[in-house]
């Protein structure tokens, strides 16, 4: 028979997105949890049920499903049945963040408990960039992508800090921040960008300035003037080249079909010459092979006139 209660947990659980979560929840003074009505629920919204547990059946809404199920506040708890209700939750999402109500009712007793799930995402690498003004000031921007939820951004110059002139969060389609800010300072200059969340290890990267010769290659930074006419100008030159090569190579096969054409053409006419000799040189052999009959006829009707 189960007796008067009240729920403990703990006020808040923090995992990065994509891990699993536990959020305890216990009955005190200790008892069976195994005939008790257990119910979980998302952002203080009883209808957004994420795990229900009545009859010693489980539930869920589709969103959870295969996602919840029991889970121990400790490695020493011993389930239902000492107690613990606390919930699992695999594959936590950004959506998922937030609070969550256990509420454990029985025939005598009732009781709530919340728990707070903060979902954490770490971005990516720092990259910072160094732009020389007309003033001879730099303008050095630092940015990284993938964070959740905002992070913190801090500029030092030579561990003393830095007021940054600006400081911008984006969204992308997966809920993800990223962050982008800016400072001016002098071109002797050691500057340190850190990005981190509240409570979790920062993320450093840093710049030492000190002529434009000896900014990073590595770090973007803006071409001379100079620079930039020379990279103009050899694309020019290279366009120019391309189109005289074309122009060339055009003018070349044009001549090589003209010479062809006069080839075939001589050859044409070189044997239609030679049809025209066979053709006269057999009107002639036949014009003399009618001469010789005739001649030899005349010889025959002479002989016969003389007899």
């Amino acid at each position: 028979m189960t007796s008067d209660f009240f729920l403990k947990s703990i006020p808040s659980v923090s995992v990065q997105r994509g891990h699993t979560a536990t959020l305890p929840c216990w009955l005190n003074p200790t008892q069976s949890a195994e005939l008790l009505e257990v119910l979980w629920y998302h952002r203080n919204d009883m209808d957004l049920s994420v795990m229900r547990y009545s009859n010693k059946e489980v539930s869920s809404l589709s969103s959870y499903e295969g996602r919840v199920s029991f889970g121990s506040r400790d490695v020493t708890s011993g389930g239902l049945a000492s107690g613990d209700v606390s919930l699992e939750l695999v594959n936590v999402t950004l959506q998922d963040s937030g609070e969550y109500t256990c509420y454990v009712s029985s025939d005598q007793s009732h009781d709530t408990a919340v728990v707070t799930l903060a979902v954490t995402e770490t971005g990516g690498p720092l990259h910072l960039s160094a732009v020389w003004t007309d003033s001879s000031v730099v303008n050095v921007s630092c940015r990284s992508e993938g964070w959740y939820p905002r992070p913190q951004l801090r500029w030092l110059n030579q561990n003393e800090s830095l007021t940054p002139k600006s400081i911008q969060y984006t969204e992308d389609s997966l809920g993800l921040l990223s962050v982008h800010s800016w400072v001016l300072v002098s071109p002797s200059s050691e500057i340190i960008c850190t990005v981190g969340l509240q409570g979790e290890e920062e993320k450093e990267t840093r710049l030492r300035l000190s002529t434009r010769s000896e900014l990073p290659q590595t770090e973007s930074t803006h071409l001379s003037a100079g620079m930039v006419a020379v990279v103009v100008l050899l694309t020019i030159m290279t366009i120019i080249t391309i189109i005289f090569g074309i122009a060339f190579y055009k003018s070349r096969e044009k001549k090589i079909k003209s010479q062809r054409k006069i080839r075939n053409t001589e050859e044409e006419k070189n044997k239609l010459l030679s049809q025209v000799m066979d053709l006269t040189n057999l009107l002639e052999a036949k014009k003399n092979y009618v001469n010789s009959k005739f001649i030899k006829l005349f010889c025959m009707m002479k002989s016969r006139h003389q007899i």
